[in-house]
């Protein structure tokens, strides 16, 4: 690779960098090709993207931007996962696809970056336990639900009890009747 090239790849990669609220960066040593091929697929499916950067042109990537605290996490073989609009979803599916190879410690989280902080491996791990936004959406929209439901409860509910009185009345006049 050239200078030009790698100027280039820079460029692109600081660009991309700037646009994205999740970099995890793990370490990949003992894994396969096919088992990175896989991975890069499915996370590609999920909206991100896996990368293998030499560490000192992701350096001079994040040089100058808030991304500066991932350098603590530069050494050794290092793969970068850049999250795409749902850096949640981004982070469990990395977490769900690597659960094996993790186990076996050929596959390890370093740290990253998420919303502005540079996160360690287990601030990372956290990071996938947060509610994804669709949960956070339902969750608030049972939120904005729940006052309208009790309003219009203790409105129906002096019409609901009246109409229980009328009916035990009416069963009371029917047994003295009958």
């Amino acid at each position: 690779m050239n200078r030009t090239q790698k100027a280039e790849l820079v460029e692109g990669l600081a660009a991309r960098l700037a646009e994205t609220p999740l970099v995890i960066l793990a370490d990949y040593r003992g894994v396969t090709v096919n088992e990175i091929t896989a991975l890069r697929r499915e996370i590609r499916a999920a909206g991100a993207e896996y990368k293998v950067v030499k560490n000192t042109l992701l350096r001079r990537a994040i040089e100058g931007t808030d991304k500066e605290g991932m350098n603590q996490f530069l050494a050794g073989m290092t793969g970068v996962v850049l999250s795409g609009d749902d850096p949640i979803a981004t982070a469990k599916s990395l977490r769900d696809l690597t659960k094996d190879l993790q186990k076996e410690k050929r596959f390890i989280i370093k740290g990253g970056w998420f919303e502005g902080d540079a996160l360690d491996a287990e601030a990372v791990k956290k990071v996938a336990d947060l509610p994804s936004r669709e949960e956070l959406l339902s969750l608030l929209l049972r939120t904005i639900q729940e006052g309208p439901r009790q309003v219009l409860g203790v409105v129906q509910a002096p019409a609901r009890d009246l109409l229980y009185l009328l009916k035990n009345y009416e069963r009371k006049l029917e047994e003295a009747a009958g």
